[in-house]
């Protein structure tokens, strides 16, 4: 953009927002340049737009749409795929000041919460009322909602409560003109018309800017307790997770870590994780007595192979043990010094050949390549470990990566889970989808938003 144009632009901003909330120093606005996943490429923001209100979004976009300039949504830019990296002078629209919770309703189990509001905050809120709100990402003390709401993101308790889609009731939705629209409902049932609200879940802030959302709540479960399984090899762990889904029992988690990755917590943390085990199952129930569960879950493992079956002897022990896995991602970044975070999910029955199959190909490209996975619904997270200096060690880096995906398709499964696709996947996203189903989400974009200003270059 040139420097007339970017003038005019601040100016046109500044007319609609306080001053305070349009950021142009270079230096502030390259750190808003990209998210958390490495080897993604980002462009040079123009500006940062940082609104309060809905009101100040409108501006935004009416602005923009006037000028014909891009606009790249964020939240706390925790994600894992590029999807917040910013577009050579486009505006970036942070929206971490749209932090509100506006409502908890304990009758109709709803909360009304901005974009802006951090999942754990949001989490404890509700906690105050007996009440839970289960999507947990790994960086749930970091990340928001809106930011959740964007890439559909999961958590550890996918296996019992599912994912962030399924307790999306109702947007209040910017659209790239400035319009304001409102989707969904407040109630526990409501079908009418398209499914507008699921559209926009996972679409990355492509159709839209989410400026207010209506999340289902559930009652507080009883606390959880956790055991912790080592098997001789990742095969067996997999048996074992095949055998308890095909037993009925519904764990409020069914993690899996590999040597690799336990291996790094250990490093990272001093978690005291046994090391000489090839693969580590951490399983828990939050049920009216979870200690029959977990035996009963704690035999099945032994029958799968497990050497070792030790249960957590209270809450507090049960805690540490979910804390080594959510320390999993971050312990192995410090392996690697640069990392490539794949998001495969394969059917549950395929978990093994995933895990086998991730295993040779981190052999055949001489990589480290950890693996942690929500087991419980065949969500893996392979973890290629690089020096991102070395030329040659990237090249392999990413040939592995792509090898990985294409593994995950080949299972019947699909490239991304819960991290979205943003810049890292869209290659990928085609393939996954075929010709028909790229041509009519590309329509669906073009409906949206016409001059495709939103967040251009992801997804497709």
């Amino acid at each position: 953009m040139e420097a007339l144009q970017a003038g005019e632009l601040t100016e046109r901003l500044r007319a609609g927002l306080p001053y305070d909330a349009v950021l142009t120093d270079p230096d502030i606005t390259a750190a808003y340049a990209n998210d958390m996943a490495s080897f993604c490429e980002a462009g040079v923001p123009a500006v940062v737009v940082m609104p309060r209100t809905v009101e100040h979004v409108q501006h935004v976009m009416r602005t923009a749409t006037e000028l014909q300039v891009p606009v790249v949504p964020q939240g706390a830019r925790t994600g894992l795929s590029g999807a917040a990296n910013a577009s050579d002078g486009c505006i970036v629209l942070s929206l971490v000041r749209m932090d509100r919770i506006l409502e908890i309703d304990p009758v109709n189990r709803i909360a009304v919460v901005e974009p802006g509001v951090v999942n754990a905050v949001l989490s404890r809120a509700v906690a105050e009322k007996g009440l839970y709100y289960p999507p947990d990402p790994s960086s749930w003390e970091e990340c928001t909602i809106g930011g959740n709401i964007g890439t559909g993101s999961g958590g550890l308790c996918c296996v019992k409560y599912g994912v962030t889609a399924e307790y999306v009731l109702g947007l209040d939705v910017v659209l790239a003109d400035g319009r304001l629209m409102h989707t969904g409902r407040r109630t526990a049932k409501g079908v009418a018309g398209y499914d507008l609200t699921r559209l926009f879940v996972g679409s990355e802030g492509s159709l839209g800017i989410v400026v207010r959302a209506v999340l289902a709540l559930k009652p507080t479960p009883p606390p959880q307790l956790a055991l912790v399984a080592e098997f001789p090899s990742t095969a067996t762990a997999c048996t074992a997770v095949c055998a308890i889904m095909e037993g009925g029992h519904v764990p409020s988690l069914l993690e899996l870590m590999d040597r690799t990755t336990i291996r790094a917590v250990n490093d990272m943390a001093n978690m005291g994780l046994p090391e000489t085990t090839e693969a580590l199952l951490l399983a828990a129930f939050d049920t009216a007595d979870p200690a029959a569960d977990l035996a009963a879950l704690g035999k099945l493992c032994t029958v799968a192979g497990a050497t070792a079956v030790v249960p957590a002897e209270d809450a507090t022990e049960s805690e540490m043990l979910l804390q080594a896995r959510r320390l999993s991602l971050t312990a192995l970044e410090r392996m690697g010094g640069t990392t490539m975070i794949d998001d495969v999910a394969v059917p549950r029955s395929e978990l093994g050949a995933m895990l086998d199959g991730v295993a040779a190909i981190a052999a055949k490209y001489g990589l480290t390549i950890g693996v942690c996975a929500h087991a419980g619904d065949g969500n893996t997270h392979p973890v290629v470990c690089f020096d991102s200096s070395d030329p040659d060690e990237s090249r392999r880096a990413r040939e592995s990566f792509d090898e990985i995906m294409e593994l995950g398709l080949r299972l019947g499964g699909t490239i991304t889970g819960e991290h979205g696709v943003g810049v890292l996947k869209k290659e990928w996203l085609a393939r996954e989808l075929g010709p028909v189903g790229v041509e009519m989400q590309r329509a669906i974009k073009s409906a949206f938003d016409p001059l495709g200003i939103l967040n251009p270059g992801k997804l497709f």
